[in-house]
């Protein structure tokens, strides 16, 4: 059974940096694309960044690109996002997400496996 595990979140003050951890077990994630997802209160679910674990592909949101970097240790199973010049509309929980057969990346209904989220709060 595929198991994501969120973490890092917290609250930080606008221009600040947080680094957001998913450890993934359950699986051989070397043919998964794994995403990060975030929700706010009141708002849909919405793609932030994705990364293809065999080649290390990545993708960004327009609204995160040059602010934000996905990336993944495969020694630890593990997928990152390092939030850096986080601004107030960032806050959101935050999901980490995997699948085997995504083929965009971009659509939260392409993956099968979720976390259980982590907030995200950065205040003005």
């Amino acid at each position: 059974q595929v198991q994501l595990v969120e973490s890092g979140g917290g609250l930080v003050q606008a221009g600040g940096s947080l680094r957001l951890s998913c450890a993934a077990s359950g699986r051989t994630f070397s043919r998964y694309g794994m995403g990060w997802f975030r929700q706010a209160p009141g708002k849909e679910r919405e793609f932030v960044a994705a990364i293809r674990w065999s080649t290390g592909t990545t993708l960004y949101a327009d609204s995160v690109r040059g602010r934000f970097t996905i990336s993944r240790d495969n020694a630890k199973n593990t997928v990152y996002l390092q939030m850096n010049s986080l601004k107030p509309e960032d806050t959101a929980v935050y999901y980490c997400a995997a699948d085997q057969s995504a083929l965009t990346l971009r659509r939260h209904e392409e993956y099968r496996y979720w976390g259980q989220g982590t907030q995200v709060t950065v205040s003005s």
